[in-house]
């Protein structure tokens, strides 16, 4: 049987984060391609031009920071979720920032997750394990056709 691999894209500046979230999610068993995006401006300019050219080819899930340089995390979720052609994408927050104002606001935003990076290296792989428990074994992900 040949299992078509899920697409996330991380969209993270913090090179310890991209390690991190990269080593918990090879260990997982479900086949996946992650590309990594370091600042917000770059998503959405990629999310555009996919949309465009090739929506098949868009992501399945999107982790999102909100410190990002050029744009943050808000403006990218609010974008993201105002465009018709990408607004579909899940989109989980995954971020440092405990703030009830950040939380509130991207749920605002229509995020569709918001969790809170642990300090601690093993907290924080089994977070990014939940993820893949969660969003890539049990929810049914869109699909654009």
């Amino acid at each position: 049987m040949n299992i078509t691999p899920i697409n996330i894209l991380l969209v993270e500046d913090n090179e310890g984060d991209i390690l991190l979230t990269t080593e918990a999610l090879e260990e997982g068993k479900i086949p996946k391609s992650l590309k990594v995006i370091r600042d917000g401006s770059s998503m959405l300019i990629y999310l555009k031009e996919i949309a465009e050219r090739s929506p098949s080819e868009l992501p399945d899930l999107i982790l999102l920071d909100i410190n990002l340089p050029k744009k943050n995390g808000h403006e990218v979720l609010k974008e993201v979720k105002s465009n018709k052609l990408i607004q579909h994408i899940p989109i989980i927050m995954l971020t440092t920032s405990s703030s009830e104002m950040d939380i509130l606001k991207s749920y605002q935003e229509h995020a569709n997750c918001y969790l809170i990076k642990p300090m601690e290296i093993g907290d924080f792989i089994q977070v990014v394990t939940k993820i893949e428990e969660f969003w890539l074994n049990l929810v049914k992900l869109p699909k654009m056709l």
